[in-house]
């Protein structure tokens, strides 16, 4: 057996492209439309395993978006989050907020953070290797919202 990839439906497949790629860093290394069924499904990797993924050896996340589709999609309460390994949690937290993103549950202790997708899935980042020193405006930033 082998884990292959986690889908999410989404929305609107640019801003959630725009979230995925150009905020998070995530790699597009296949993508799928079908005219007759109406839908895309954008296959993305994290960086680090771009190699192994086109390769069909690493987990992918699938963006699964139907085109006719108008409503919002409920998460429910049975699935919890994505997480993803950094290099820097506290850069790429303020590369996300620059982007327009909410930082949810701030990296205060230097090791985790929590964001939502546009489509309101959560995103755990983990700090790589030990936490990061206390920083500001890190250290005193309160939670916002649910994760």
């Amino acid at each position: 057996m082998q884990y292959l990839h986690t889908m999410i439906r989404v929305k609107d497949l640019s801003s959630t492209l725009h979230f995925f790629c150009d905020l998070l860093g995530l790699v597009e290394v296949n993508r799928y439309e079908s005219d007759k069924g109406r839908f895309t499904l954008v296959f993305l990797s994290a960086p680090n395993d771009v190699e192994l993924a086109k390769e069909r050896k690493a987990p992918l996340i699938e963006l699964t978006h139907n085109w006719d589709n108008t409503d919002d999609y409920d998460n429910g309460r049975a699935f919890g989050h994505l997480a993803y390994r950094v290099d820097d949690i506290y850069g790429l937290c303020a590369s996300l907020m620059e982007g327009g993103v909410d930082i949810l549950r701030p990296p205060r202790d230097g090791h985790m953070a929590f964001v939502k997708s546009p489509d309101g899935i959560s995103i755990e980042l983990l700090q790589a290797g030990d936490a990061l020193a206390p920083a500001e405006p890190w250290a005193s930033m309160e939670n916002k919202g649910t994760w």
